[in-house]
């Protein structure tokens, strides 16, 4: 892959959580420029060589233009480099000490992930 290539972004459509923030992100500028991945029925099928299905529903996941896959915190800043108006944040949480405490924010989200799931389902269902 090159520099020019697009961003790929794998998310699960089938979380609430995940289908509203990306829902989010496809709205803004520079989206239609991003290639979205739906990975909700991958089932246990690999997505890429380098990624199941598995783990892409377990954890986000971002492709770079370089061809790097990367998960977690990383997956975001990348995602936000991306975006025209979010690019400040991504160039700022690449920087190692803030990516590493943007990661570890990002775990501590995933313990509650199952949580915060069901009430956005109920949520939704109101």
């Amino acid at each position: 892959m090159t520099d020019d290539a697009p961003v790929t972004v794998y998310y699960d459509g089938a979380c609430p959580l995940c289908s509203r923030e990306i829902g989010f992100y496809r709205r803004r500028r520079g989206a239609s420029d991003i290639v979205w991945v739906d990975v909700s029925d991958s089932g246990e099928h690999d997505i890429a060589p380098d990624l199941s299905g598995t783990a892409a529903r377990a954890r986000f996941h971002v492709r770079t233009p370089a061809g790097e896959l990367v998960d977690g915190g990383a997956a975001f800043a990348h995602l936000w480099s991306a975006l025209p108006g979010f690019r400040w944040a991504g160039l700022i949480f690449r920087l190692a000490p803030l990516g590493w405490c943007l990661d570890r924010l990002y775990d501590g989200f995933l313990r509650f992930r199952p949580r915060l799931q069901r009430l956005a389902a109920r949520s939704a269902k109101d």
